[in-house]
């Protein structure tokens, strides 16, 4: 599983560093290395984009993983450079971001936008895969999703826009409910096809989540 982000616009992340002229720069060498997002290429890059817009970068650095106690270690070891900044521009997701910012009393700023988690489907194709909605029916849709496979999310389908097993918001895309129902035909549990789900319940899961482990 991995977090799945996308570059900020350099013009809108030339707005957030308006009024910082000395920046460091981080990236993660998990998630964001693998979506190209923010490894060393994309934080080298970036460097040198900054320095076009006439900011001083007072270092960079890729952390292993940016979300973890990695972060931690890599502040301490490069706590001069980063004193010496006015401001910390992150390429990572936004785990990451809220984790540097924990460890450094700077403003520190997204360069990417985080999308999903998702799983690779093929080198460079990720696909979404949890919503992490905290009530999870894959035991009776053939391990097939319904909130992230099908564009309305619909718990109960499939809709009846469907069309030879095409989705009516995506015509190249599957319908989530015809690969679920011929996920359970093959399994021999058609008769889950049957079962009502009720409409959820978001207090299951009430933002911000949290796990207490006694």
């Amino acid at each position: 599983m991995k977090s799945i982000t996308k570059q900020k616009p350099l013009e809108e992340i030339e707005r957030e560093l308006d009024n910082f002229s000395r920046i460091y720069i981080i990236g993660c060498g998990t998630c964001a290395t693998m979506t190209r997002t923010g490894g060393r290429e994309e934080v080298e890059a970036m460097k040198e984009q900054l320095q076009g817009l006439g900011k001083v970068i007072t270092g960079c650095t890729v952390i292993p993983t940016a979300c973890d106690e990695m972060t931690e270690v890599a502040i301490k070891e490069n706590n001069g450079a980063l004193l010496n900044a006015s401001g910390i521009l992150i390429m990572a997701c936004a785990l990451g971001v809220q984790k540097v910012n924990s460890y450094v009393g700077k403003p520190v700023l997204p360069a990417l936008d985080t999308l999903f988690i998702g799983l690779e489907e093929s080198p460079g194709v990720f696909n979404e895969a949890c919503a992490q909605c905290g009530q999870c029916v894959l035991g009776q849709t053939a391990g097939i999703c319904p909130i992230t496979a099908c564009h309305k999310g619909l718990m109960n389908g499939p809709c009846g826009g469907t069309n030879n097993g095409k989705c009516e918001v995506d015509k190249e895309k599957d319908c989530a409910w015809t690969l679920i129902y011929n996920g359970l035909s093959e399994q021999g549990r058609l008769d889950l096809m049957r079962l009502y789900h009720e409409p959820k319940d978001y207090q299951v899961a009430p933002r911000p989540r949290r796990l207490i482990i006694d």
